[in-house]
């Protein structure tokens, strides 16, 4: 086994000091904008910023990498993303760190394509399974001990900005030091918008929804927790908890799906976190205890529509159009994920409260449960059998790459040669539709 991930342990090391790097700042900037007396609503349309720009680099990036090659693209992004990240430190201006925010978007987005391409190049298709698995438990656990990062530094001064860009810097160290060959990058073609919809529009909207979500809580929650006065070690442990909880209970909320009809599990997901939003908003005033443990079921619940929602995409298309739609999927989660910073911090506008923040997604996620609820009614929504349904695989939203590192692509490929061979070779006439 160690054999075969051997050759990935540089990648791996460098999505981890990457996502250190990242999931500090992504924290600490909403909470600087909160201590520095930035409105709400300003530090949500700040924020929002950054998914402008993933969404942007989809295919900015692309051209990038094929243009330089990985490694060349790699050390470019990350040079990028460590200057925006300690330029940061410069001058607190809400309009500059949009601007900053926005490139930043843009060159993670190329980072995580240049990652995630790479793995797929050089994965063994027997190995795939473990190989993606592996990735995204870095990925979170990086995350997860960037949130810790918060503690080690003054928040008013200039170090947690030069602590976030040096672990973006020493990311690049293992990837420079590879012998890995170049790989290729893999070509993503989008499926017809309108195909989906009338398919697929429960995980459409599982994917949008979980946008609105995520990008929600990632910006605003430091927001939220800054304005209810817990200490910078309490806003600390209450992020690290809830992206722990996303990397804990997202497998066994995956094959809960694996065994139920999943356009019955995401509402039922979303009435949960609905619930556990209300919950928190009741109950958690007098006991931090309690809050903590309450977000990471939250977290548990929060980022496991996502992956649950493109695995119900996978049970509807055939194999050769599930990349194609997975692209389609993640382009929604973006578009959600630039509005969900804006909207959050509106309802935390309005409602004049932090409090508001779970209003947001009481909100979205009880509209969500209720618009799947009626879309599982129509008739060309496709109820698949659960023996029909295929295997749940953990996620994160990095770039579309990823899909090619799925290993439920590799089994979906076999199955559709070994049916071609059963049927024999598709003749001339077949396919002119004859």
């Amino acid at each position: 086994m160690y054999a075969n991930i051997r050759p990935f342990i540089a990648l791996y090391s460098s999505v981890v000091l990457m996502m250190m790097g990242l999931g500090l700042l992504n924290t600490f900037l909403g909470f600087r904008l909160s201590l520095e007396g930035v409105s709400t609503q300003v530090t949500g349309l700040v924020l929002s910023s950054y998914f402008v720009g993933l969404v942007a680099g989809t295919s900015y990036c692309r051209k990038i990498i094929q243009n330089v090659g990985h490694i060349r693209a790699f050390a470019a992004f990350t040079a990028v993303t460590a200057a925006v990240v300690m330029v940061h430190g410069f001058y607190t201006s809400p309009l500059l760190w949009a601007g900053l925010r926005f490139v930043a978007g843009v060159s993670n987005m190329g980072l995580f394509m240049v990652i995630e391409s790479w793995l797929n190049e050089c994965a063994e298709p027997k190995f795939r399974g473990r190989i993606f698995s592996i990735y995204m438990i870095v990925t979170y656990m990086g995350s997860t001990v960037g949130q810790q990062l918060l503690n080690v530094g003054d928040v008013r001064s200039q170090t947690l900005f030069l602590v976030a860009g040096v672990f973006v810097v020493l990311s690049t160290v293992p990837v420079a030091m590879t012998r890995s060959i170049h790989p290729k990058l893999p070509k993503v073609q989008q499926k017809a918008l309108k195909t989906i919809l009338r398919k697929a529009p429960i995980s459409m909207l599982g994917c949008f929804g979980s946008g609105l979500l995520h990008s929600a809580f990632y910006t605003m929650g430091p927001v939220f927790a800054h304005q209810i006065q817990l200490s910078v070690g309490q806003i600390s442990w209450f992020m690290t908890l809830t992206v722990f909880g996303g990397l804990m209970l997202q497998w066994p909320v995956g094959l809960i799906s694996d065994r139920l009809d999943r356009s019955l599990v995401l509402p039922f997901l979303g009435i949960i976190l609905a619930m556990i939003s209300l919950v928190i908003l009741i109950s958690f005033q007098h006991s931090l205890g309690f809050l903590l443990g309450t977000t990471t079921l939250f977290g548990g619940i929060f980022f496991s529509i996502y992956p649950v929602a493109v695995a119900r995409a996978h049970d509807i298309f055939d194999a050769q159009d599930v990349v194609k739609v997975s692209s389609v999927l993640l382009l929604f989660y973006g578009i959600g994920a630039v509005f969900g910073p804006i909207l959050s911090a509106a309802v935390m506008t309005l409602s004049g409260t932090p409090y508001g923040l779970y209003f947001y997604m009481i909100a979205v996620s009880g509209v969500y449960a209720g618009v799947t609820l009626l879309l599982r009614r129509r008739e060309s929504v496709r109820i698949v059998p659960v023996d029909e349904q295929v295997d749940f695989v953990m996620m994160e939203t990095t770039s579309d790459v990823a899909m090619h590192l799925d290993p439920r692509m590799e089994i979906s490929s076999e199955h559709a040669q070994s049916t071609v061979a059963s049927n024999g070779p598709v003749q001339d006439h077949d396919r002119a539709g004859a």
